[in-house]
């Protein structure tokens, strides 16, 4: 009774699937991060992380295993000097695979592959970061104009210019007042004064 076949169909020969993954497996390990097929992915994953596994042990015997399968000598001292002491504490499941849909065209499944733990950031480089933000914050706040409410309380804070300062009488001397037209106005004792005048001449004649 036939026996089917083991693995990942990816509709070439075994010749031509295992130039691929080289190829898929050397774009991972520079980029960190590929975008491919959901089926080239997943057979993309065990032989990746097998990689990785003679890489973390860092011999000599497994230097010259990984670079038969992997012709870029840059590519092999990254994944000695820099993926391998990346995943010391970790065993197993150094990628992940993450679904992103159908392709247009032609449906296929995409998904994109990575590395489980990115490249370590400096301290320096994290505060030139933060740095740089700061700065963009307070340009932006600098280039924001007022709002209208802030204008709004400065217009009301500010003293009203249209209205008239209110004109009080004045008093002169001899009791009379002066009105808004600047003419004298004569006292209520003014007629008073007149009146007992009077009343003494008349006396004096008689």
């Amino acid at each position: 009774m036939p026996q089917p076949k083991r693995g990942y169909a990816l509709g070439s020969n075994p010749t031509h699937q295992k130039l691929m993954l080289r190829n898929l497996a050397e774009s991972l390990f520079e980029h960190e991060r590929i975008k491919t097929t959901e089926a080239k992915a997943k057979a993309l994953r065990p032989y990746a992380e097998r990689l990785i596994t003679k890489a973390k042990k860092g011999s000599i015997h497994h230097r010259r295993q990984v670079a038969s399968d992997i012709e870029n000598r840059t590519i092999v001292h990254k994944l000695f000097d820099d993926i391998g002491p990346r995943f010391a504490d970790r065993n197993g499941g150094y990628t992940r695979v993450l679904k992103l849909g159908q392709r247009n065209g032609d449906g296929a499944r995409m998904a994109l592959i990575e590395l489980v733990e990115g490249a370590k950031v400096t301290t320096s480089e994290t505060t030139d970061a933060s740095r740089r933000r700061r700065g963009l914050r307070r340009s932006r706040r600098r280039d924001e104009p007022a709002t209208p409410a802030a204008s709004e309380e400065m217009d009301e804070s500010a003293p009203a210019e249209d209205e008239e300062p209110s004109v009080e009488e004045e008093t002169v001397d001899g009791g009379a007042s002066i009105d808004d037209a600047g003419e004298p106005v004569a006292s209520a004792q003014q007629p008073e004064a007149t009146e007992a005048s009077s009343a003494d001449e008349d006396e004096e004649k008689n």
